[in-house]
């Protein structure tokens, strides 16, 4: 790994360890509390395949007539991020994407989706992100996430893209919660059997293969201009940042449903 992969590494491990260290992983004791915790999920699976598929736009050619863009080496790596990505096998071995794999799961596990299916039929129907954020009800904390992805995709800046891409989202689960998972799968084995595969293909594909695939891009676009990675830095850190809070609201969630739940019990 090259010294700026490795200074943005070193800069960033704080907010990284809070991440996989954060207080939501413990708060989930049982299938509702993982509920909570998919239905603010999704979203950042969701806006992951938007970033995805802006940095396959950036960096191939994807238009009538075609003509080659950028580095080959480049293409390569995206294009075979986003077969990974997009149309991945099920545990049945049938195409998805992982975020429709994502969806399957919720409605396995009897997680609400409506907020993300109508977050997303508002936006196809209007492009207007803050008329879905209304609609659908959207967490604030999902919302923030979510527009800053999209200011990131505004940039048209490819390694600020790949920057977020690669440090803010392929290997940020961490065993405590896969562990977790796999507790809840031993009691409710037919109702989390797709997240615990969904997991298991995440750790598998994106938090290896893919992650050395995105660090080999990210470096790439960065090439030895300082103010690339500073950027790149900078937009790495608020990445993460958005991370955290995304969690903080998922784990405040599940408390105040775990209070609400005692009261009523009283």
């Amino acid at each position: 790994m090259n010294e700026y992969l490795e200074k943005i590494k070193k800069a960033t491990e704080p907010l990284r360890q809070q991440i996989v260290n954060h207080k939501v992983y413990s708060a989930i004791n049982d299938i509702d509390d993982l509920q909570v915790f998919m239905q603010y999920h999704i979203f950042a699976v969701w806006d992951f395949m938007s970033l995805l598929k802006t940095l396959q736009n950036n960096l191939t050619c994807t238009t009538v007539p075609w003509f080659p863009k950028g580095s080959a080496d480049t293409r390569h790596l995206i294009n075979e991020i986003v077969v990974g990505e997009e149309a991945d096998i099920d545990s049945f071995g049938n195409r998805k994407s992982h975020f429709e794999l994502y969806l399957n799961a919720m409605h396995q596990c009897g997680a609400d989706t409506s907020q993300i299916e109508k977050f997303i039929e508002v936006l196809k129907k209007t492009g207007d992100f803050n008329a879905a954020f209304l609609a659908s009800e959207t967490p604030i904390e999902a919302s923030k996430f979510v527009d800053f992805t999209f200011k990131i995709i505004g940039s048209n800046k490819d390694y600020l893209q790949a920057a977020i891409f690669t440090f803010g989202r392929e290997d940020l689960i961490p065993g405590m919660f896969v562990s977790l998972v796999n507790d809840i799968h031993k009691n409710f084995p037919n109702s989390i059997s797709i997240f615990k595969y969904y997991l298991e293909r995440h750790i598998e594909v994106d938090g290896d293969h893919h992650s050395h695939l995105a660090l080999q891009m990210t470096s790439n676009l960065c090439g030895t201009n300082e103010q690339f990675w500073k950027e790149a830095e900078k937009a790495t850190v608020e990445s993460l940042q958005k991370r955290i809070d995304l969690w903080d609201g998922a784990y405040r969630k599940i408390m105040n449903r775990t209070t609400t739940a005692i009261a009523a019990s009283c």
